[in-house]
């Protein structure tokens, strides 16, 4: 089938997204420090380029006379929902116009990204090996950058390219001991890297697990290196909110790729596994290294920050939060969006951050259109892709409880479009009698 220009456009500028975002925070720094006059522009390219893809999409769907059926599709109205929700919050609460703005392109970004991916999966042909191709493509860049940081680059490497306490640490420790070195390859800090070397895993796993007995020798090799640079990148990202998410990401795919009548005896194992590594973490935590890297804890005491204290306190601020705001605080009103105002408010948990911009009824419709995601997931669960994108899905979950996952350009544009992917099916257009 030849695509219209307009398709190769709308086409071009998804893929675009998908392999540019990778490399996104590194080269806009850099070009940021050179030209900063347009560090805007260079910051929001890829919104960019989605409200074009957005016009040409529209455009697309209305030629072919699929408008109406793509727009009663329950997960595409839900994403309408929760959008019109945001553009009333900004009229109602009236903020300023710049964290406004920045908050509207954060919260809403990668849930556009996913409505323009689950349309082209579903209008154009081979568009899902292209897309595929460029994932790994880009997750190429990130674990063999990852491996020079590790092995080879000076730690402050980044700093040669603007990287600093101004725009984005070139590197971050583990509570101030430089012994315990947290590398940010391409993305925007350690535990983004972490969360996206949860999805690298959990793809690969899938895939391998569908299709082992079929790889070639070539790409036994390939999902092997990845596999295993994965866990190398998770574990100098120091991120334990990253291995949760992996040991339940493991677990899932496990359990679902597992024969009915192995799956009791596997939850045996998989349970005795976890309450006996937890219990031997326990048990060391007098240990310096354990305490360093699990605990985060410094019993030398020379870290003046305890990033425990700080996760707890942001959560049981964000909590009363939410309870005494109903309604909310208003678009931009927390995150990176609330440092362009007086009122700055980070909350170290991603529903709480949600609930905190639109207020209890924007919470739910989040929860509803992710929800509605992973159903669709999960009904596709035999195809290597959706299972691989669900299981990482309900880690990335786990990790929000930590960490306002969704923030994170790269990780957020990432998984929501391959959840794009995995749930598009086909449309057929409709015939003139």
């Amino acid at each position: 089938m030849k695509l219209s220009v307009a398709e190769r456009l709308f086409a071009g500028a998804l893929l675009t997204i998908a392999f540019g975002i990778v490399v996104h925070t590194p080269l806009t720094v850099w070009l940021s420090t050179m030209h900063p006059d347009l560090e805007l522009v260079l910051k929001s390219w890829k919104e960019l380029v989605m409200g074009v893809a957005m016009f040409l999409f529209i455009a697309i769907v209305w030629q072919r006379k699929l408008f109406t059926k793509f727009f009663h599709d329950r997960i595409v109205q839900i994403s309408l929902g929760y959008a019109a929700l945001h553009i009333m919050m900004m009229v109602a609460y009236r903020n300023d116009i710049e964290a406004m703005s920045a908050g509207l392109l954060i919260d809403l970004r990668y849930v556009l990204y996913f409505v323009l991916v689950y349309g082209a999966a579903k209008l154009l042909p081979n568009f899902r090996t292209i897309f595929l191709k460029l994932i790994f493509a880009g997750a190429a860049v990130v674990l063999g950058f990852a491996l020079l940081q590790m092995f080879i680059t000076p730690r402050d490497v980044l700093s040669s390219i603007g990287y600093s306490t101004n725009t984005i640490a070139p590197y971050l420790t583990v509570d101030d001991n430089e012994a315990y070195v947290r590398i940010n390859s391409t993305l925007r800090g350690p535990n983004p890297l972490g969360a996206y070397a949860v999805i690298v895993f959990a793809l690969t796993m899938a895939a391998a697990m569908k299709f082992g007995r079929r790889f070639k020798n070539d790409q036994h090799v390939v999902a092997g290196i990845a596999v295993a640079v994965s866990l190398l990148m998770l574990g100098v990202s120091y991120s334990r909110s990253a291995l949760l998410g992996l040991m339940l990401a493991v677990g899932i795919i496990i359990m679902i790729r597992a024969k009915p009548s192995m799956r009791r005896r596997l939850i045996l194992v998989l349970g005795g596994i976890v309450v006996g590594f937890g219990a031997i973490l326990l048990m060391a935590r007098a240990d310096p290294t354990i305490s360093h890297i699990v605990w985060h804890d410094d019993p030398s005491g020379v870290s003046e920050i305890d990033s425990n204290a700080g996760h707890a306190e942001s959560l049981v601020d964000g909590t009363w939060r939410m309870i005494r705001q109903p309604f909310g605080g208003g678009v931009g009103s927390t995150g990176s969006a609330s440092l362009l105002t007086n009122k700055p408010l980070i909350i170290e948990n991603q529903y709480l951050h949600t609930a905190h911009e639109v207020g209890w009824l924007g919470f739910g419709l989040f929860i509803w259109l992710f929800v509605e995601i992973m159903r669709r997931l999960w009904q596709r669960r035999r195809g290597a892709l959706s299972l691989g994108v669900f299981a990482s899905g309900c880690a990335l979950a786990v990790v929000g409880l930590l960490l306002p996952v969704w923030v994170d350009d790269t990780v957020s544009i990432i998984w929501w479009g391959l959840a794009g992917l995995a749930a598009g099916g086909t449309y057929r257009a409709r015939q003139n009698n």
